[in-house]
């Protein structure tokens, strides 16, 4: 008969910790899920459910041949991701990127590993380290890490706590919406998972219309920070909408209000001078988030604001921004190869408490701290991804090759890959010109998919 290993504790139940517990649970090693909510609440989250998101309901392009986060998504779901299992039940039109409904997509990812024979949720919050008899342990309490873990952690690793702010774009009700105003269309009528090229409402705005908005959005109230954010810098991936105004007058026209691919059907021979594109949030249909905009801005100013917005002068908002502090360690310094804590390498860490910045990168270290935790509570030998891969790429950054002394969170990015050699064309030459970009992209992730598909099985790469 087989003996049961010890469990692995998973601390948090958002995409890392609910994917790392998932490839444990896969794996045929038992797991204590730690959940605290609703026991201790969050500012950001309002269910009690796994996975839930808090920010976009976007996991970004889905397009694995010419995008590193797409490319990201296919190497998931040839792992076995619960993720990416999750997204392909919840899915929305959203163009070429892949989106889902948040509600069905938490939904899924808790009923899967709250009936898994290998998992057991406890409810409740760890506050400070786990107990010493916890020899294997995974700490995925995302960017709202409670205080009291925080600080045990920051005073365990002797690091100053790294920190940013993550600001949340408001929601709208798709009937408030003025549609003799607004259209349906993707740029260049893109069609991605679930749609159908017009899975984007578009707002267009004047010249005027756009120089008055940005001006009020400049001049808004904004929300107050407390003493302890003051000196908390953003993500630039993340940033409030007012304060890439700040940053000058065309910013926002050339970041998400680009007007780019997008014919008004309304009066398609006038281009709108500016753009703004709400992408569906759930299922139904019936809410849209604002593309991009997330905001600082005080309630009251946003639907003052935000109702300035041509074909949103009578919105609804089922949710508001906000903004609340997100939480990192210094991973090159603090972590080695598999995640582990050097000072205590019974503990792990996943998620954006490394340092990877997105949903889905926060999922993928889950899956990998799940796969090494497992392996390693199983007694075999912990194999990393390959250099070459999505997966291997945002490794190998968080644990040793970002510099720890100017470490920000990162999204997956080609920069990350291995310098990749472009095959040659038909012609026996070298693509150049436009040609080039794309040829380069091709030959990364065709070459992360092999060298992949290889580590995730073994045996065929014997046979070759």
């Amino acid at each position: 008969m087989t003996k049961i290993p010890e469990p692995v504790h998973v601390i948090g139940a958002g995409m890392a910790g609910s994917e790392a517990a998932w490839a444990l649970a896969e794996a045929s090693v038992p797991v204590v899920l730690h959940e605290m909510r609703p026991v201790v609440q969050t500012d950001a989250h309002q269910t009690d459910g796994f996975a839930e998101l808090v920010c976009s309901n976007s996991f970004r392009s889905d397009d694995a041949e010419q995008n590193a986060v797409g490319l990201l998504h296919e190497e998931m779901r040839r792992a076995g991701s619960l993720t990416m299992a999750a997204a392909e039940i919840a899915k929305v039109p959203a163009g070429g990127a892949l989106a889902v409904d948040r509600d069905g997509f938490s939904q899924f990812v808790t009923e899967k590993l709250k009936t898994h024979p290998f998992v057991t949720v406890e409810r409740g919050e760890v506050a400070g380290l786990p107990p010493s008899d916890w020899d294997n342990v995974i700490i995925a309490t995302g960017p709202l890490t409670s205080a009291a873990l925080g600080e045990a952690i920051a005073e365990l690793t002797g690091a100053e706590e790294l920190a940013f702010f993550d600001a949340i774009a408001p929601i709208i009700y798709r009937d408030s919406i003025d549609m003799s105003v607004c259209w349906f269309q993707s740029r260049y009528d893109k069609v991605g998972p679930g749609g159908n090229g017009k899975d984007y409402i578009n707002c267009p705005m004047t010249k005027d219309q756009y120089e008055n908005f940005i001006r009020e959005l400049i001049e808004s109230e904004k929300g107050d920070f407390k003493e302890w954010e003051k000196n908390t810098p953003y993500f630039d991936g993340c940033l409030p909408i007012e304060v890439m105004a700040e940053r000058g007058a065309e910013t926002l026209r050339w970041g998400p209000m680009k007007p780019v691919g997008l014919t008004n059907e309304h009066d398609p021979q006038v281009k709108p001078y500016a753009v703004i594109q709400l992408r569906q949030d759930n299922a139904l249909g019936t809410l849209y988030n604002m593309v991009g905009f997330q905001t600082k801005m005080k309630h009251g100013e946003q639907t003052r604001v935000f109702r300035m917005i041509p074909g949103l002068e009578k919105a609804e908002f089922a949710r508001l921004g906000g903004l609340h502090r997100n939480t990192f360690l210094n991973s090159p310094k603090l972590l080695d190869g598999v995640m582990r804590l050097k000072k205590q390498p019974r503990l792990r860490f996943a998620g954006q408490v490394t340092g990877v910045e997105g949903y889905v990168e926060s999922a993928a270290m889950g899956l990998l701290a799940g796969r090494f935790a497992a392996a390693e509570r199983l007694g075999q030998g912990i194999s990393t991804p390959p250099r070459t891969s999505a997966l291997g790429a945002l490794l190998a950054h968080i644990t040793g090759e970002a510099n720890a002394e100017t470490f920000q969170p990162m999204n997956v990015n080609f920069g990350l890959f291995p310098e990749v050699e472009v095959p040659l064309g038909e012609d026996g030459k070298r693509p150049r010109g436009k040609a080039k970009g794309p040829a380069r992209k091709r030959a990364y992730t065709s070459r992360a998919l092999h060298d992949l598909d290889l580590w995730l099985n073994p045996r065929a790469e014997a046979a070759e």
